[in-house]
């Protein structure tokens, strides 16, 4: 596994959205433009913390987990993969930054990983993902109910 950039500068409040497709440049413009436009409910302070460095390109879930980890405030990252920048909808792969060791038991690891240790979301669901994770409102596994019981398995805010 390649040692990937740290991740500095990131505010607690913000949600990690890594790049790791560098193919299309409009399309990643397109998707932070996206994260960035107003929302409905979203609180005009919501912010991103954007990681666009060639560095990252073609970097593996598990790479970017690997990087990010050291983040103890992180408890999802976004990766803006060859999926997002192809797809329609935008849709970001969310990552749960969660390990067995910081569970219970294994039996709690799985139970809070039950659809997958990811799932995919539009742009306007990063901020909501975030926030309900960080501050412990909802879980994980909620998240990846939702977009499992979506016919594109994709979270929609």
């Amino acid at each position: 596994m390649r040692a990937l950039p740290a991740v500095t500068g990131r505010d607690e409040f913000d949600a990690l959205v890594v790049r790791t497709d560098y193919h299309d440049d409009q399309a990643w413009r397109d998707v932070t433009a996206a994260l960035t436009r107003p929302s409905g409910d979203r609180p005009p302070e919501a912010s991103v913390h954007l990681v666009d460095d060639p560095a990252w390109a073609g970097a593996t879930v598990d790479e970017v987990l690997d990087a990010v980890r050291a983040d103890e405030n992180l408890p999802v990252v976004f990766v803006a993969d060859g999926t997002t920048m192809r797809a329609e909808t935008q849709a970001l792969l969310a990552v749960t930054t969660l390990t067995p060791e910081e569970c219970v038991d294994e039996e709690d690891y799985e139970q809070l990983t039950e659809f997958g240790r990811e799932f995919r979301t539009v742009p306007a669901g990063v901020h909501d993902v975030h926030a309900n994770l960080s501050i412990g409102n909802l879980g994980f596994e909620e998240y990846a109910a939702w977009a499992n019981d979506d016919p594109e398995g994709i979270y929609r805010a």
